[in-house]
């Protein structure tokens, strides 16, 4: 880095591409702030990522009144949960169908939380999707619960419309709307939910359990390897699984929602399945600049 300081052209590829991969890439968290946050949020990394996406998508004063608009006009307000539901590019390439039906078990079982510790007026649901016949579907399969949507979004987000000022708009509301329900249902394969579960972070102390992905753990696009570390033993008991002891450096490649992870043991190469519960997140630190000057800074 010191021999770069007087380049005049920077090329930034996508992150993906990046190389040498620098180490301060997400999932790392600066080293002075690691001992505070692993304390105070469940997920540190996403609490990171989330400072960073807080400040970049500031809405100006037309899209806020914008928002506001539209708050009003669909009623929302909570209890509220979130469900994004993407289909048509993503479903047969980089993600599997997934009914209403996988969606909502989550949603009634949230609920059913929810209702043992505050009073619900109504279930109600904020739908987003790319699908503009799931509304209806939803309505008609799931008559106890409030759907609250924008159907205008849904056909915006065809693939025909999907990159019109009108769809950006529409997106921009969806996003908006899932990071201010009380719990996110959906897929972490798509980037919005994980952006909508990326801004929930900024507006709770700690949300970082505030959610059910259907397929992906939360990840980073481009981002460098994701780390568990073996709290326990495990002896195979399918020659799918692979054997985990105590301090093993875990490469994790998904969590499959049934007890088992799926992930390299970097100790002896072998990839396969293990139990989650055998194993803890790892929190990588990375000493990044600090700015002391800015604790002495008296707030404007």
């Amino acid at each position: 880095e010191a021999n770069d300081k007087n380049v005049q052209v920077v090329e930034l590829p996508i992150v993906d591409s990046l190389h040498p991969r620098p180490p301060y890439l997400p999932l790392a968290i600066p080293e002075d702030l690691a001992g505070r946050l692993t304390h105070l949020h469940g997920d540190p990394s996403v609490w990171w990522v989330s400072q960073f996406v807080k400040y970049l998508i500031r809405p100006q004063s037309w899209l806020e009144k914008e928002i506001e608009e539209a708050t009003r006009k669909l009623g929302f307000r909570h209890p509220i949960i979130g469900v994004h539901v993407r289909r048509t590019d993503k479903v047969g390439t980089e993600a599997a169908y997934h009914p209403i039906e996988e969606y909502m078990v989550h949603v009634e079982e949230h609920y059913k939380i929810l209702t043992r510790k505050i009073e619900v007026d109504k279930k109600r649901v904020y739908l987003a999707t790319d699908d503009p016949t799931l509304l209806q579907e939803a309505k008609s399969k799931y008559p106890d619960f409030e759907f609250i949507s924008d159907n205008s979004i849904s056909w915006s987000a065809g693939l025909h419309n999907r990159y019109t000022e009108n769809s950006l708009r529409g997106v921009i509301l969806d996003i908006h709307f899932l990071s201010q329900a009380d719990f996110l249902v959906c897929t972490f394969s798509s980037q919005v939910c994980r952006v909508a579960y990326e801004i929930m972070q900024t507006l709770h102390p700690d949300a970082s359990a505030n959610f059910h992905s259907l397929d992906d753990i939360y990840y980073f696009g481009g981002q460098n390897a994701h780390n568990q570390i073996a709290i326990y033993p495990h002896k195979p008991q399918t020659p799918e699984e692979i054997v985990l002891e105590p301090g093993d450096l875990i490469g994790v490649a998904g969590n499959h929602w049934d007890g088992y992870s799926k992930g390299i043991n970097r100790k002896n190469g072998r990839t396969g399945l293990y139990p989650s519960y055998k194993v803890k997140e790892t929190v990588e630190t990375i000493k990044y600049p600090t700015y002391p000057e800015a604790d002495n800074e008296k707030p404007q």
